[in-house]
């Protein structure tokens, strides 16, 4: 067999070839594992083999986001078939620790970035670490590989559209095997069917390894060139069946199967080193047979791995709190009209923008002149025009970006316009923000703060300008949600959250972040941490947010009835200081929970089951504990019917009044 180091136009084909056999022979001990009961899932590459010439266009530092036919691609950037097969039985020692699915590659060492399973969530964060390579001034690159079926997801126009705006060193690798699951896609095609342009697409005939090697060098030398992105159409063969749950024998006729075996990447590619005389014939038997060997050698040794233990499954959903630190902003004191929530989040943000050069601000019309539609950003792209960014009308493209900007490094502090328009954002805030940690044991995180205003009780907002769904936002382990409602808190807690190692959605109630309040001084606030408003011995109310304030005016007369409420500031919602309420409770043996949220699902129901469900605090209630909220029904346009649908200083006096009997 000829040496390893033999190159053509440089790339080192005798090595290619090793790896797309390599590729090839995991792919069939998987298949043969699954038949005989060794194994779960199996989704294979077969057909994509020749993806792995991109990996000799790249150098170490450049990022890929692969998908999950990349075996081949995976293997030539540096993973083992040890690490591969380590993932297929699920071990302990595998890239995430079987939390994962199999098939979706991950290397922090090799910067291969974890692949999640909903098709094309990998592009938006791919521009995202596209922007931090460009904004650091670096030559690397991102090359980010996606299914021609799941380019018809919204987040691949998206990111297409973000990079070629901000001319990013980005490398969109369309495999295009003709089918999405059973459908063939050619009716499907964007870029078939014209809707979107062709002048940066380069079409390359996916199953021959030089072509890809080619038009790769080509792209990635643009991009590295400032010439922005590019997308390599490949069109090959996907010569197996979608996944192991799957039979693509039941829409694919026999002589379509013949036919595209004809047209394998693997045994082409070593037909031609054969016919050019780099190679013999008996040298590729004998590579074929030294790879099944060793990745045979690898699925037996990986086998008899011990899998993670079930007590270290909520390991790396989140990392360790942060410090609890005063921010270091200008003293207020002297400020004689007052200082507002709004106020005290724009000292945070712009000392943090000051401290740390690689933060990052980004939401629609977060740059002046207006600063944002509250002011929170107000003067911020003024003085740091390099890192303060106005975006595109585009939820999904600010949530995912960030995704690739904390795995690049840097801290983004991105602003969704209103908390109630973050739905097109939901699949990269469920999807990629709250499971990057957690799936990858703590291997890639993403530290990024996500400002949302939120709430009611400001009349005419409708039922799009009036949510807050915190009983949302606490679901999603692994993200992290408070709700401040003093100034200081504001300045605090976001503070804290901007040096949080996990993602913090920092939701600021619009109702009260206008209010001007005397401040002395900063203070800590640790994440959390309830913070105490109102000292009682009746009756503890638990709000947060716009309904601390309805808690102490409802405070203020029940007093007047002789009854004593202490008022306890949550903050933080997640994670929640379940034993400061439950402190409170063991003093005044009665709780009132106050949320702006919708009744059922709520988080009081979730605060009320954690101080009931524990014996040890069961005998604390003298009472049942009573939840007051928004009806059940969105908050209406008609301010008086607003009012009446929101929970009212009277909905928690009666509810006061109830756990006294």
């Amino acid at each position: 067999m000829g040496s390893d180091a033999a190159l053509v136009g440089g790339l080192p084909e005798l090595r290619l070839l090793e790896i797309m056999e390599a590729s090839r022979q995991g792919d069939r001990r998987e298949g043969i594992l699954l038949r005989q009961g060794r194994g779960w899932f199996q989704v294979a590459g077969l057909g994509h083999e020749a993806m792995a010439a991109l990996a000799f266009v790249l150098e170490p530092d450049d990022i890929v986001y692969p998908y999950y036919r990349d075996r081949a691609l995976c293997l030539a950037r540096g993973m083992t078939n040890l690490e591969i097969a380590r993932s297929f039985y699920a071990t302990a020692a595998s890239s995430g620790a079987g939390r994962p699915m199999h098939g979706h590659y991950c290397s922090r060492e090799r910067n291969i970035v974890s692949v999640a399973t909903p098709t094309a969530s990998q592009c938006l964060p791919a521009v995202g670490s596209g922007w931090v390579q460009k904004l650091g001034g670096s030559t690397d690159v991102t090359l980010c590989c996606v299914g021609e079926a799941a380019i018809r997801q919204g987040e691949y126009f998206e990111a297409w559209a973000f990079a070629l705006q901000e001319t990013l060193p980005c490398i969109f690798v369309v495999q295009d095997n003709g089918y999405g699951i059973s459908t063939p896609t050619e009716r499907h095609n964007p870029y078939r069917i014209g809707a979107l342009p062709m002048d940066r697409v380069v079409k390359v005939d996916g199953r021959d390894p030089r072509a890809v090697f080619a038009a790769g060098l080509q792209a990635v030398n643009a991009a590295r060139a400032g010439h922005g992105p590019t997308v390599l159409w490949c069109e090959m063969d996907r010569l197996a069946s979608h996944t192991s749950s799957d039979d693509h024998r039941v829409y694919r006729s026999p002589e379509e199967l013949t036919a595209i075996g004809r047209r394998d990447p693997v045994s082409s590619f070593a037909a031609t080193l054969v016919d050019e005389g780099l190679l013999t014939v008996g040298d590729v038997d004998s590579m074929r047979e030294a790879m099944a060997a060793e990745v045979e050698a690898a699925y037996v040794a990986a086998e008899v791995e011990p899998r993670a233990p079930i007590a270290e499954l909520t390991r790396h959903v989140t990392g360790p709190l942060p410090e609890a630190v005063t921010p270091p902003l200008p003293s207020p004191a002297g400020e004689a009209a007052g200082v507002t929530m709004v106020g005290a989040a724009n000292a945070a943000l712009r000392t943090a923008l000051a401290e740390d050069p690689h933060t990052l601000v980004f939401g629609e019309d977060v740059a002046d002149p207006k600063g944002g539609v509250f002011g929170v950003t107000k003067g911020l792209s003024t003085e740091f025009p390099d890192r303060v960014f106005n975006a595109p009308l585009a939820e999904a493209t600010i949530i995912g970006a960030a995704v690739g900007v904390a795995a690049s490094g840097w801290r983004p502090i991105f602003e969704i316009q209103f908390i109630d328009f973050i739905g097109t954002g939901l699949n990269q805030l469920i999807n990629q923000v709250a499971t990057l940690r957690w799936r990858t044991c703590g291997e890639w995180t993403c530290p990024m703060t996500l400002i949302a205003p939120c709430g009611a009780y400001l009349p005419a907002g409708g039922p799009w300008h009036s949510q807050t769904n915190e009983g949302l936002w606490a679901h999603l382990p692994g993200l992290r949600v408070c709700c401040p409602s003093t100034p200081e808190d504001a300045a605090g807690m976001l503070w804290t959250a901007i040096h949080c190692d996990d993602p913090v959605l920092y939701l600021l109630p619009k109702h009260i972040f206008r209010k001007r309040c005397e401040v002395t001084r900063w203070e800590a606030s640790p994440m959390g941490r309830v913070a105490r408003r109102l000292a009682g011995d009746d009756v503890t109310v638990v709000a947060w947010g716009n309904c601390v304030e309805l808690a102490l005016e409802a405070a203020e007369v029940a007093r007047a009835e002789g009854v004593s409420v202490e008022v306890i500031d949550l903050r933080w919602i997640s994670p929640c200081d379940y034993e400061g309420v439950a402190a409170s409770v063991r003093k005044t043996g009665r709780l009132v929970v106050l949320q702006e949220d919708s009744r059922t699902g709520g988080f009081g129901d979730t605060l009320v089951a954690e101080m009931t469900s524990r014996p040890e605090r069961w005998d604390l209630f003298a009472a049942p504990p009573q939840i007051v909220a928004r009806l059940d029904a969105p908050v209406p346009f008609c301010p008086e019917l607003e009012f009446g649908c929101l929970p009212g200083v009277d909905d928690v006096l009666g509810a006061i009044r109830a756990t006294m009997g």
